[in-house]
């Protein structure tokens, strides 16, 4: 049994993360990565990326990126 409770070990668990581009989201895949799990990073992209101008806001463009960046690691 895993730590996630599934009677599959810790590499044969495949564990979909939402990811927002954030620290949280990309802390999350990282510890359940080092734990040996087999993880898979999504995020969606539900609007235009010139209706958002402000950097830092939640969402932005730049945030698909950076979940993007972590999730190929």
């Amino acid at each position: 049994m895993n730590s996630l409770g599934f009677d599959k070990s810790e590499k044969d668990t495949k564990v979909v993360v939402a990811m927002s581009g954030g620290v949280d989201s990309s802390v999350a895949a990282v510890m359940l990565k080092k734990q040996g799990y087999d993880v898979i990073g999504i995020t969606l992209k539900l609007y235009n990326n010139s209706n958002v101008s402000k950097s830092k806001s939640c969402c932005a463009g730049i945030d698909i990126e950076d979940a993007k960046n972590v999730a190929l690691k």
